[in-house]
């Protein structure tokens, strides 16, 4: 009874944390609760699919808490982790508003709460209130935008640079510890198989990475907790760029 009460509640987005941050914060008060009237928020282990590549699309998923991994298997059958999604983003969109299958797969990597809205809904709250679908236009867009920028980094940085950016990127996410806004210690949400995926790398040239990183006094790897005394040092992998 109190786990039905807590999965309720999380479902509840009149009080989500998430919410402000996402692009639900565009509906009003009859909006959120047709919402609140037709989700369905569940908690999912690591291993667990919200949807698989070609999937026909049956509605959108908000992450309310946990890690979820964004894959794509190509005609050979090979699987790539293409990005990370976190709480407050919503899957599924894109194939929404497109009408067609997905074209990735999800898979949970973070124990943690996801809650389905199904399709019926979301295009009624569309026709609504026409800045929803304008706010989902907009990260696709932003998506897209991200999705070439990985591409121009992959093709001019170094495997190192590539690695240190990626740990940039993770730290406003999976950050442990700050400490006079210099050092840090970081808790990788994926094995180091799935981190070479992340910037198109075999796992044994990653391997090298964090050794010449470590060798280096960069940073050091126990498992999948990183301890950076410089944050200043990462950025220099990047040639002081900071615009990560």
């Amino acid at each position: 009874m109190d786990n039905h009460r807590t999965l309720t509640d999380l479902g509840n987005c009149f009080i989500c944390p998430n919410r402000q941050h996402s692009e639900w914060k565009e509906l009003g008060n009859d909006e959120l609760q047709q919402i609140v009237d037709a989700n369905r928020c569940r908690k999912f282990l690591p291993g667990d699919v919200l949807f698989h590549q070609g999937d026909a699309c049956l509605g959108v998923y908000c992450i309310h808490s946990g890690v979820v991994g964004i894959r794509k298997v190509d005609i050979e059958g090979n699987s790539m982790l293409l990005s990370l999604a976190h709480p407050s983003e919503t899957l599924g969109y894109r194939a929404l508003l497109s009408g067609r299958e997905h074209t990735v797969s999800a898979e949970v990597l973070k124990e943690g709460t996801v809650c389905f809205i199904g399709n019926k809904t979301i295009r009624c709250l569309i026709d609504q209130n026409p800045t929803l679908g304008h706010r989902f236009l907009g990260r696709a867009i932003k998506d897209l935008e991200d999705a070439e920028e990985k591409f121009m980094k992959g093709m001019t940085l170094s495997v190192r640079a590539r690695f240190a950016h990626l740990l940039l990127v993770l730290k406003d996410r999976q950050i442990k510890a700050v400490k006079d806004n210099k050092s840090l210690v970081l808790e990788l949400p994926l094995a180091r198989k799935d981190l070479a995926e992340m910037i198109g790398i075999r796992p044994e040239t990653l391997s090298r990475a964090i050794r010449q990183l470590e060798e280096d006094g960069v940073a050091e790897f126990s498992g999948r907790t990183v301890r950076v005394a410089d944050i200043s040092c990462l950025i220099n992998e990047l040639g002081g760029d900071e615009s990560f």
